[in-house]
């Protein structure tokens, strides 16, 4: 870090498990971080871990030059910008609005032009780890933007990642990048609870099969991260139900639009839909496996928490 950039704050808006994993990540390589969350209980966190807090996204974006914002959809990163106490008006001309949340690509290239109106510049960066790789600082970055917006975030986006790629200079790319690999981990998700409901089906005992598959060709990333919840009865949401309801719904969007067909895709999103609506939409993804279990009336090990 030089020492323009050891002068500049870094604002990092939205600080739930990614978001204050990012923010801490920075404060640990020396940024000034400003973040802000209408948790309080984040902003405490964010505060105990050395960060300082804001009580806007304004204020956070006040003197910043790299505007990290973590949050859910387009709606809550359109609140972020232009809402009343939004980050847009004091943004200063050249700084960087690097944008992590999965949205439509036609949203992030909206987005991008409408800063652009005051020469903010845009990266289209949606991220992947888990809340576990925001911690460590080992994040990967599927990114699309200008030259210029990629030289003056570098050194954010390198203390915050251990890939970053660099896919275009247009906005939407690295949108569309990020929908391929939710399309692919949805699927993935809502197959290892399929599975894993089978085996309690036919009365396999769940933890061989977890140990079995995740060293067989069946295996997937999603399968080993996510079986564990269901061995342990613990639904605590690291990644809910209600983010795959939205994700795969904006790819089904995209690919009717595009006249593609995506039917595995839609299966996985309506046993998704399914469990939100069983009541499981804020616990962990890996309950689509309870939806599954109550309608074969297969056994699961034990409820141990879902919070």
């Amino acid at each position: 870090m030089n020492d323009t950039e050891s002068k500049s704050s870094i604002a990092v808006i939205g600080l739930g498990s990614m978001g204050y994993g990012m923010a801490s990540s920075l404060v640990r390589r020396g940024y000034t971080v400003i973040g802000y969350d209408p948790s309080p209980a984040a902003v405490a966190k964010l505060m105990a871990a050395g960060g300082a807090t804001a009580s806007s996204p304004q204020e956070a974006a006040q003197g910043a030059s790299v505007v990290l914002c973590v949050v859910v959809n387009s709606a809550q990163t359109d609140a972020v910008l232009f809402a009343e106490g939004g980050a847009f008006p004091v943004m200063a001309p050249g700084s960087v609005f690097v944008s992590s949340a999965t949205m439509a690509p036609s949203d992030a290239k909206r987005l991008a032009a409408r800063l652009a109106e005051r020469d903010i510049l845009y990266l289209d960066a949606p991220i992947s780890g888990g809340a576990a790789k925001a911690a460590a600082g080992a994040l990967t970055i599927m990114a699309s933007g200008s030259t210029a917006a990629f030289e003056r975030a570098t050194h954010v986006l390198d203390a915050i990642s251990t890939k970053v790629y660099r896919l275009g200079s247009e906005p939407g790319i690295g949108a569309s990048v990020k929908m391929i690999n939710q399309h692919l981990a949805g699927i993935h998700i809502a197959a290892a609870c399929e599975a894993m409901v089978l085996a309690s089906k036919l009365g396999l005992d769940l933890s061989t099969v977890y140990e079995v598959i995740t060293s067989s060709a069946g295996n997937s990333w999603m399968f080993e991260n996510r079986v564990p919840h269901i061995l342990d009865g613990d639904y605590t949401p690291l990644s809910s139900v209600e983010i795959f309801v939205k994700d795969l719904g904006i790819l089904q969007d995209i690919a009717r639009a595009e006249r593609y067909p995506a039917p595995l895709a839609a299966a996985a999103l309506q046993m998704f839909l399914a469990t939100s609506g069983a009541g499981m939409g804020r616990d962990d993804d890996a309950s689509v496996a309870r939806t599954y279990a109550s309608l074969s009336g297969a056994p699961l090990p034990a409820l141990k928490s879902v919070s």
